[in-house]
């Protein structure tokens, strides 16, 4: 063997175990988080851990909630995903996110699904019309509207997980405090969600 084939091998061999070792610890990891208080969770936690491709993988409910009496939904605010589990857990599906653009416009903690619209309309809350006073006060449905095709209301007042026209958005940091998905994913999560599904946000 080459020591260039040598060193190749040994590379692959370290970055496998290190994905490995990452998997592992996660959950321990997630738990504690939610155990010192979802509110506390910040970006700089696991930063040497949670990397792109490496944290967006599957999880178990259970760390995070009791039961999933009408559904669970996750959102991972770090690894940009949103996580779905049915009442009889048989579906469950992971989803690319786009999130907040700033921390100040995160929020996090548990809440719940209140409302759900296919086609929904928008208007920029009084915080966004301070900082954009140019943008527009009402938004039909349609292509131009920022909450996609599908959007699911939240008991949080002005929050919603949704779609988004703008396919650049997903992945990144890019939204004004809601949870946007790919139009063809929000509109599978919406036949999935029910008023009263569980959500927490960390």
């Amino acid at each position: 063997m080459t020591n260039a084939r040598k060193y190749l091998d040994r590379r692959a061999f370290l970055g496998t175990a290190a994905l490995a070792g990452a998997s592992l610890a996660a959950p321990a990891v997630f738990a504690q988080a939610l155990d010192a208080g979802l509110e506390t969770h910040e970006e700089t936690a696991n930063t040497n851990m949670r990397r792109n491709i490496s944290s967006f993988r599957e999880l178990d409910w259970r760390p995070y909630f009791s039961n999933t009496t009408n559904g669970a939904i996750l959102v991972d605010t770090i690894s940009r995903c949103l996580h779905f589990w049915s009442e009889d857990q048989s579906v469950y599906r992971l989803f690319p996110t786009s999130v907040p653009a700033s921390e100040e416009l995160t929020r996090r903690g548990r809440t719940e699904v209140i409302r759900k619209v296919e086609g929904p309309t928008w208007s920029p809350t009084p915080s966004m019309k301070q900082r954009n006073p140019d943008w527009p006060d009402f938004v039909p449905a349609g292509p131009d509207n920022p909450l996609g095709t599908h959007a699911l209301y939240l008991s949080w007042q002005y929050y919603r997980i949704h779609g988004t026209h703008d396919t650049r958005k997903i992945g990144r940091k890019s939204s004004n405090g809601c949870i946007g998905l790919y139009n063809e994913h929000i509109k599978e999560l919406f036949g999935y969600a029910k008023v009263g599904t569980q959500v927490i946000l960390i």
